[in-house]
């Protein structure tokens, strides 16, 4: 290279701007760095909105077995679009109440009135179960004694069963029908300890399927051994309620116009026809002195009220409790300790064509179509009006409640949760960390190709 060259050349990268190498780097850092921060606190943001029941919720945040001091809430909501399910994290422990109808979060497209609305036992957290199909909770869904399960018709017509959902361990049992040729399977009552379960099959009676047969067993969950305790022709009611007595040593069930008394081996007891206009009260039916209630009323009047009967069917008058009015009819959950009896009342649809002040089948009486809401009220020795215990939306047509409840007496205020459930917030949270997952992998690439861009420094 000639001398006049090199000076040439020098002089022309005189006049050429000196790169600011470091001061580039150090802005280009600043900035990245910036970057980083803001797309951090975004996602703190977003981690901070999702509810503290739904953060929490991870392989340590198993619920409890048992609650120490559960109580009925005063009034119940409905499940929030995209509600967590009764299986999913963190663990909901047992449950105060399930309900279900034709509100909405109970209803599907598919699955017509088939979701069930879960309750926690001592606080406003919801859960949900898909049925599939319209189960009223209280007749075909459910809720065990301590509230730790719930028990769901499922299967299908060639392999039907019953699904126990627990609630604190998410685990699905599955109790498969024990009768052959059973194409339908529901629970009809748990025993007291909550370690059997009465279950409803029906058996086609010819191949064309033109009849049916019943059949109501006792069920041992740990064993699976089944005891039958009746089989007869299909009847409009059959089997339900199932109520037991407190030490779960005998039940009653209504069949037809007729209750029937057996022991828990099946050993049938007793049985007595029905007065007219009446029907065993409910899951609670058997009195501490070992009497049975009856729901009654008298024909053109929608008062309905408590009878006691032996176990003949003795009719040994109404206790001190007031009626109720205003009511398609009530079903007895249970008593508190003071004698206050906890029932359902279903108020009538207006619009039912039914006439609920005459003759009507008891199970029409709690049917969807004829119900607008239900309450559950609390009928007192002496009172004169029964006391409302919890309120429904509209459209909540059916309801169950953890007989631990029933007997607590502890009714606490309710604030049921708004706005979108927990799964939509695990959405909102995956969708925030693939957002910033992006963002900071893209960050990263270009600093890399911004330094094999420049390439070493020129030298001298």
């Amino acid at each position: 290279m000639s001398v006049r060259l090199r000076e040439a050349l020098r002089e022309a990268a005189a006049e050429v701007p000196a790169y600011p190498v470091h001061d580039r780097a150090v802005r280009t850092a600043r900035r990245t760095r910036r970057r980083m921060a803001a797309a951090v606190a975004a996602l703190l943001v977003l981690v901070a909105l999702v509810p503290p029941a739904v953060r929490d919720g991870g392989p340590a945040a198993l619920a409890p077995a048992g609650v120490d001091d559960p109580a009925l809430p005063d009034r119940i909501g409905l499940p929030a679009w995209g509600s967590l399910r009764a299986t999913d994290r963190p663990r909901l422990g047992p449950a105060s109440v399930v309900f279900s109808g034709q509100a909405r979060g109970l209803t599907g497209l598919i699955d017509e009135d088939g979701t069930v609305g879960i309750v926690g036992a001592d606080a406003d957290r919801y859960r949900t179960w898909t049925v599939g199909h319209e189960a009223p909770a209280g007749e075909q869904v459910l809720l065990s004694p301590d509230g730790r399960r719930v028990a769901v018709p499922a299967g299908s017509s060639e392999h039907p069963r019953v699904d126990l959902v627990d609630l604190v361990d998410g685990t699905v049992g599955r109790l498969a029908s024990t009768v052959p040729g059973s194409v339908t399977s529901e629970p009809a009552g748990w025993a007291p300890d909550g370690t059997a379960l009465v279950v409803r099959d029906t058996t086609p009676a010819d191949p064309e399927g033109s009849a049916y047969v019943n059949t109501l067993s006792l069920v041992r969950l740990d064993t699976g051994r089944a005891v039958r305790l009746l089989e007869t022709d299909q009847l409009p009611i059959f089997g339900t309620p199932v109520a037991f007595t407190a030490d779960g040593s005998r039940l009653a069930y209504q069949v037809g116009d007729k209750v029937l008394v057996t022991s828990a081996d099946g050993q049938s007891i007793t049985s007595f026809p029905l007065p007219p206009e009446s029907g065993l009260a409910g899951k609670g039916a058997w009195l501490p002195d070992g009497t049975l209630a009856l729901v009654s009323h008298e024909p053109g009047s929608d008062r309905w009220r408590l009878r006691r009967v032996d176990t003949t069917g003795k009719d040994l008058g109404a206790p001190a409790l007031p009626d109720v009015a205003g009511v398609t009819t009530i079903r007895l959950l249970g008593w508190q300790a003071d004698g206050t009896a906890v029932v359902v009342g279903y108020r009538p649809e207006p619009n039912a064509p039914a006439s609920f002040e005459g003759p009507l089948e008891m199970d029409q009486r709690t049917a969807y179509g004829n119900v607008r809401t239900i309450r559950v009220l609390g009928l007192a020795p002496g009172a004169a009006a029964p006391t409302t215990l919890l309120t429904a939306p509209d459209q909540v047509l059916a309801i169950d409640v953890a007989d631990e409840v029933v007997r607590g007496g502890r009714v606490r205020a309710a604030d049921p949760p708004s706005g979108p459930g927990g799964r939509v917030w695990w959405a909102i949270g995956v969708v925030a960390l693939m957002l910033g997952g992006l963002v900071a992998g893209r960050v990263l690439r270009r600093r890399r190709a911004r330094r094999v861009t420049r390439g070493p420094a020129p030298r001298g």
